[in-house]
């Protein structure tokens, strides 16, 4: 019966510690973003979804005013509604509210970041570099890991909660 404990204690802390590999964040202020990630881009495609989690675990409210990267002169905040059966894209101009005490979550089929008119496609592997700018609490440096384009659903359980992945504070 130990030898059973003890393997599955084993286990359980390889899957953990495989997680924390996988995992990646970042913090700036009360702010933590989790997992940034997008999607591999096909051959002449000239935008890129970027998805991720922002938890505020501040007491005000912040928003998400700006992104930038060195691998698309535009990234746009956008947001994916249904509207009289028709799925709807727009840009988010003003930004994005992070409301406080609550987690924003950038996914695919709703708020998403659009890196535009991307000379050179993502491909799977790659880490994106881009620089998030908050209204109050400023500037993070962040990568977006670049999965497959077109993930299954089981592909994308390590893109899990902003306060569990590995921690990249912002000075």
């Amino acid at each position: 019966m130990t030898t059973i404990k003890s393997l599955f204690t084993a286990v359980a802390l390889t899957l953990a510690t495989a997680g924390a590999v996988f995992a990646h964040g970042y913090t700036v202020g009360p702010l933590k973003i989790g997992h940034p990630y997008a999607k591999a881009m096909l051959p002449g495609q000239k935008v890129g979804g970027g998805f991720m989690k922002i938890e505020n675990t501040g007491t005000t409210d912040d928003k998400l005013i700006s992104i930038t990267s060195d691998r698309a002169p535009e990234v746009q905040i956008h947001e994916m509604t249904m509207e009289n059966d028709v799925m709807k894209m727009r840009a988010l101009p003003d930004g994005l509210p992070v409301p406080a005490g609550q987690t924003t979550e950038l996914k695919p089929g709703g708020l998403h970041l659009m890196f535009v008119n991307v000379p050179q496609g993502f491909k799977e592997g790659e880490m994106i570099k881009a620089t998030l700018t908050f209204e109050k609490a400023g500037k993070v440096d962040v990568e977006f890991k670049v999965d497959g384009a077109t993930p299954k659903a089981e592909e994308h359980k390590h893109h899990g909660d902003a306060a569990g992945a590995e921690d990249h504070t912002a000075h």
